[in-house]
């Protein structure tokens, strides 16, 4: 049992440590992909933002599961401070176009944009969930406007998505 226990524990660390391929200082893969903001159809060139604002990036598994929903109305609730820094925030999932128009009314509130994260967006940022083909992790990144990766957070537990990503934001000024 003790072995056994010893070996989750280095399973889980090994996938902790390896999930987001993107490291601090990386240039963020340039994509261009659709998405809905307000429910309306749009198409997002993530170099076109940047050339405005940087970027808050998070990847989220499935619209309108709870931790989802709840991440969604935890960055519509502080888009403010998000502009009052100067950034702007972009949902990411594999959710097809109409779950995603949906999605932007109902959960994001149409304070943000939400995009459809395809298989070639999903491999340069290292979100494709292994153990659940179709789906990402939640990963948020925020990107300078310089295109390079300034925060990285990994992690499943969506409650602390919000506040890293606006602090990293902060610090970039």
């Amino acid at each position: 049992m003790h072995k056994l226990l010893i070996a989750l524990a280095a399973t889980a660390l090994t996938a902790t440590s390896a999930s987001a391929a993107l490291q601090v200082g990386a240039t963020a893969p340039d994509f261009t992909t659709t998405g809905a903001v307000g429910g309306k159809e749009f198409k997002l060139n993530l170099a076109d933002q940047l050339k405005k604002v940087p970027v808050v990036l998070y990847f989220f598994p499935k619209a309108f599961t709870s931790g989802c929903t709840a991440e969604a109305h935890a960055f519509s609730e502080s888009i403010g401070d998000f502009k009052k820094a100067g950034a702007q925030v972009i949902g990411m999932s594999a959710d097809d176009l109409k779950t995603l128009h949906d999605f932007s009314t109902k959960e994001c509130r149409s304070a943000f944009p939400v995009a459809t994260a395809t298989p070639e967006i999903q491999k340069g940022y290292d979100v494709a969930w292994a153990a659940h083909p179709g789906v990402t992790t939640r990963t948020s990144y925020v990107i300078g406007k310089n295109g390079k990766v300034a925060m990285v957070h990994d992690d499943l537990d969506f409650s602390q998505h919000v506040a890293k990503t606006l602090a990293a934001v902060k610090s970039l000024k």
